[in-house]
């Protein structure tokens, strides 16, 4: 499907690109400022997940917390019949046993899932969450390099890293919890940015071939043209996954709750930063080559 009247996509690039440098930036000072808000995977801690029969209130909880003594001042979340106890040290076997007797006396159906993460474990699971999106940002650049151009290559990783980043970038300001699920929904924005990307870059390339662009306005229509015949099916895939996204947020167990929010956030930025952000890139490096462009210029 394509539109009768072709959009001016580069033209419209600059409103998306004010709009991401502007979450980029908020997204920085909070970095700065506030940090992420991590969650027990990331952060020395004790988590106790308590799966309850039936609903209770905080006014409930404190007794029992108080009679369990363990004298640590916990992080409370109480949910449908569901509460979530997150102590910054680490709970010994004694300690989680007597708060598990002392909520069991509020609900004796209770059940109990107590997650530790100490120091060293958890730096390391932050170091490697990073290695994990340096690596795949690295092998995505050597392979679009060998199969289209170095332009096509930072041009999409641009986009991805900006998909990326506003996913990030949301959290901190927002002040959402960052779990270990939530690197897992990162590198999978990642894998679905540069395959619009990809898709896109492609069309570009074989139209390339094709056509003959002496100028940079020729270049411009090329690029206009080439999103305009990928649109729906960038937009397709985009909203296919968005839906199943959007219902795991709804629908999933808390346990996913924080993937399936990353994961829709992602998708509505990943939805244009392959169009809006990549492709215009892609053209602005092109119009600073040197050479005169070329009808072919890209490797088979």
């Amino acid at each position: 499907m394509r539109f009768k009247k072709e959009l001016d996509f580069v033209h419209l690039s600059k409103f998306f690109y004010i709009f991401s440098i502007a979450i980029t930036v908020a997204g920085l000072v909070f970095l700065a400022t506030f940090g992420l808000n991590y969650s027990v995977d990331f952060k020395a801690g004790s988590n106790v997940d308590v799966a309850l029969s039936k609903s209770i209130t905080l006014a409930q909880l404190q007794p029992a917390l108080d009679e369990a003594g363990i004298g640590h001042d916990p992080t409370i979340t109480i949910g449908d019949q569901r509460v979530n106890i997150r102590y910054d040290e680490e709970l010994d076997d004694t300690q989680s046993e007597t708060l598990k007797t002392a909520i069991t006396k509020i609900d004796d159906q209770a059940s109990f899932e107590v997650n530790t993460v100490d120091t060293e474990m958890a730096k390391e699971l932050a170091r490697n969450a990073i290695y994990s999106v340096l690596l795949s940002s690295i092998g995505i650049i050597i392979y679009v390099s060998i199969r289209f151009e170095w332009r096509f290559a930072l041009a999409s990783i641009v986009a991805l890293l900006h998909d990326a980043f506003m996913v990030v970038a949301v959290f901190s300001i927002f002040r959402l919890e960052v779990d270990i699920t939530f690197i897992v929904a990162v590198l999978t924005i990642i894998g679905y940015s540069i395959n619009d990307t990809i898709v896109i870059f492609d069309r570009i390339r074989e139209n390339l071939r094709f056509g003959k662009q002496k100028s940079y306005e020729d270049l411009k229509s090329l690029v206009n043209k080439s999103v305009s015949q990928t649109l729906m099916r960038s937009l397709y895939t985009a909203f296919t996954v968005f839906i199943a996204a959007f219902f795991l947020l709804i629908m999933g167990g808390e346990s996913i709750k924080m993937f399936s929010l990353a994961m829709v956030i992602g998708l509505l930025f990943g939805a244009y930063s392959s169009i809006f952000i990549a492709s215009p890139l892609w053209l602005l490096l092109k119009k600073r080559q040197k050479t005169p462009v070329k009808s072919n210029p890209a490797k088979a």
